[in-house]
């Protein structure tokens, strides 16, 4: 018996570290509105493996929540472009919100002037991508980045190199939430588990290749 639910345990932990495909190239399967309804003749396309927005289309929230996962995706931007990748989006009062993986054209989109925190791998308005570590590719090409989220342990990758690393509720997550602008909600990403949320900020943006693995 003992036998038996360590075989099951094994292959329940085996299929959980899969890599998972959230985009079937073809259609929005998988991703809802705000309100979770399905996705109806708005600005995002899906062909020939890539996701667009033509510039105003709504967000797309994913129709699973996630906890602890890698979630690893391929986008570019458009010139003076913005959007981001949001993840463990959950109910704040009126607003969805969660942690941001900043997405912009760094040298011509206004928001990059505005700090470091603004610009592309950033946890969004809270800690900036290291400067030493973040390289971005020409504008117009193609950039990977991997999202590693445990427990209270976020992690931004850009291109193969990790540029932010924090705890949630550490020493430094709170002077960086007292400074930023979701100093209102003195819960905000403590929350374990929510929807994944692909930005629209009224500006071009694609992706691609957009993949999750749920921790065990």
């Amino acid at each position: 018996m003992k036998s038996l639910l360590l075989s099951l345990s094994l292959a329940s932990s085996s299929l959980a570290s899969e890599w998972v495909s959230l985009f079937d190239g073809q259609s929005l399967k998988g991703w809802t509105d705000a309100a979770g309804e399905a996705i109806k003749g708005n600005g995002w396309t899906s062909k020939d493996g890539v996701l667009a927005l033509d510039g105003k289309g709504g967000n797309l929230y994913s129709e699973k929540e996630y906890g602890d996962f890698e979630f690893r995706f391929e986008w570019k931007i458009s010139k003076a472009g913005n959007s981001g990748v949001k993840y463990r989006v959950t109910q704040y009062g009126k607003q969805l919100l969660g942690p941001e993986y900043q997405i912009l054209d760094d040298a011509n989109h206004p928001d990059g002037k505005n700090g470091e925190t603004r610009q592309t791998a950033a946890l969004y308005d809270l800690l900036a991508a290291d400067p030493e570590t973040k390289a971005l590719k020409p504008l117009g090409e193609w950039n990977t980045s991997l999202i590693i989220a445990k427990g209270n342990h976020l992690q931004h990758f850009l291109n193969g190199k990790k540029v932010v690393h924090i705890t949630i509720g550490s020493d430094q997550w709170k002077i960086y939430h007292a400074k930023s602008k979701f100093k209102k909600h003195p819960t905000f990403a403590t929350n374990p588990k929510g929807r994944l949320m692909l930005q629209d900020h009224s500006d071009p943006v694609s992706f691609r290749k957009i993949e999750i693995k749920e921790s065990p």
